[in-house]
């Protein structure tokens, strides 16, 4: 038998890029070193934005079309929060470690 590989629904995923399919983004919680260069990508047909939560945050995309991807390297360590704009209910957080 092999071990489970679903783990927690709130631990952190490491990676570099975020699904966002069925009004959600996937992982919700991403965990990645600072320098890494994280790529969303829309599988919806709706448009959707990748917006930092609050205000004074580095991410601001323009509305994405399906297939669309926008990308952020993020340089500086702490927790980012972001939702999309136009669906306020999708939000996702990325953490940034040393």
């Amino acid at each position: 038998m092999s071990p489970s590989s679903t783990g927690s629904p709130t631990t952190p995923v490491t990676g570099n890029a975020v699904a966002i399919n069925n009004f959600a983004f996937s992982p919700a919680e991403l965990k990645v070193k600072a320098g890494t260069k994280v790529t969303w990508t829309n599988q919806d047909a709706d448009a959707h934005t990748v917006t930092s939560a609050g205000s004074g945050g580095p991410l601001h995309s323009a509305a994405l079309a399906t297939h669309a991807t926008y990308s952020f390297t993020f340089t500086k360590p702490g927790t980012y929060a972001y939702l999309c704009t136009i669906h306020p209910f999708m939000t996702a957080t990325v953490e940034v470690t040393r």
